[in-house]
């Protein structure tokens, strides 16, 4: 960190994320080809099961607290970003997720991002079903609290050169992602930082370490930092200088569900505003307002570099939490076999049905690392293994496939 003596301090930029895959059905080998190919409805109830209990434990008191904030501090300022199948999990199974959302937007203290409405890795492998997906979640952003989402963030952060010239053609603003060593070098990860290319897209870096603080080691007794109390990570945010920008991106789930309630998660967070809200030498700001004050791209040490895709995933930031083993490579290598021919066909259930089996949550299941990052991929899975996740997609797949070609 640094020390900073001076009249200012670094700006804040919270975002979080809102996310809920559909979750497959018990769907067997003696199940293919019998009645309609809807692999979900068979876990509807263990999906909104699940919703309707992280809602209360967590969408719910969260998000009832950031609009209690807003009212309180006219100069707290956030960003959220909603997946289409969280949004559509919540009209259906906790409505009033959707009015505290749309509450939120109407303060104008409140920004939201852009990402794919299946929460996808469709950047990787189509880039004309990456364009559709962005376009069917600009949609629904606009249709529920009637915004135009102008900053992209990507499934996972997900990002690389080639991401990067996506997104700038499709007239965003700027992206968020993540800041990994092995391409930032020794930079500092508070600054904007501006794509490789032609058509240069400015960057906001996830500040892992002070994110990760409180999203996963918040209630860890054995860290260091623990207690982390309000005063304890104010007081690191004011070690900063003043042209720094301090990005804080964790899932919204962070509040209630991964930090349950007893820890004083919310307590915490509510005092931190207070901390941060009554310094005027510090103040929050969201991508928009930060990407509309840049004039021209700056120096070529600016530049992020980045060849090889990365996320916010596993020690090693890439993406073999999702495409690193021969499960996760066969299902997604067959499922995007099927886009050309599934985009022939006039059956939008078939289509819809494709496009939730890309949802990224499918793929981190098959996960098979082993020590710390497995402890987190098994956290998350419904499932008793890797292989068991691989056999349950692969059985639904098969389905979808063969259901497919007899429609041809």
């Amino acid at each position: 960190m640094y020390s900073c003596n001076a009249l200012f301090m670094a700006s804040i930029c919270f975002y979080f994320q809102l996310h809920q895959p559909y979750r497959l059905g018990d769907f067997d080998l003696f199940d293919l080809g019998i009645g309609e190919a809807d692999y979900f409805a068979a876990s509807k109830n263990y999906n909104q099961k699940i919703f309707q209990k992280v809602a209360q434990k967590s969408y719910l008191p969260m998000l009832a607290l950031l609009l209690q904030l807003t009212k309180v501090h006219e100069n707290f300022k956030f960003t959220l970003s909603a997946t289409g199948i969280f949004l559509e999990q919540a009209q259906d199974f906790a409505p009033q997720v959707i009015e505290l959302l749309q509450s939120l937007a109407a303060t104008g203290q409140v920004e939201f991002l852009s990402e794919t409405y299946h929460h996808t890795l469709a950047s990787l492998y189509s880039p004309t079903e990456f364009a559709a997906q962005v376009k069917l979640h600009r949609q629904v952003i606009k249709k529920l609290f009637n915004l135009e989402p102008k900053v992209f963030r990507n499934t996972e952060l997900v990002y690389s050169n080639q991401i990067a010239e996506l997104v700038a053609e499709l007239g965003f603003a700027g992206m968020l992602t993540e800041a990994v060593p092995r391409y930032l070098g020794e930079r500092p990860k508070t600054q904007v930082y501006w794509s490789q290319g032609e058509e240069a897209l400015p960057l906001l870096l996830k500040h892992a370490q002070l994110s990760d603080d409180i999203a996963f080691r918040f209630s860890q007794k054995s860290w260091a930092g623990y207690p982390l109390t309000a005063d304890k990570y104010y007081h690191w945010l004011t070690q900063y200088y003043p042209d720094e920008l301090i990005n804080l991106f964790m899932d919204l789930e962070t509040f209630g569900e991964h930090q349950w309630e007893d820890t004083g998660i919310f307590k915490f967070f509510e005092f931190l505003i207070d901390l941060i809200s009554n310094d005027e030498r510090m103040q929050f700001v969201t991508p928009s307002e930060v990407f509309g004050k840049l004039k021209v791209k700056s120096y070529e040490s600016k530049v992020y570099d980045v060849p090889e895709p990365i996320s916010w995933a596993d020690v090693d930031r890439d993406l073999t939490a999702w495409i690193d083993n021969p499960l996760q490579q066969d299902c997604l290598s067959k499922l995007y076999e099927l886009e050309i021919p599934i985009k022939q066909i006039p059956n939008s259930k078939l289509l819809e049905t494709w496009r939730r089996l890309q949802t990224s949550d499918h793929f981190y299941y098959m996960c098979t690392k082993w020590a710390a990052d497995g402890d987190v991929h098994a956290y998350f899975s419904p499932y008793e293994s890797p292989l068991e996740a691989y056999r349950k997609f692969s059985i639904v797949l098969a389905d979808l496939t063969s259901r497919l070609a007899s429609t041809l």
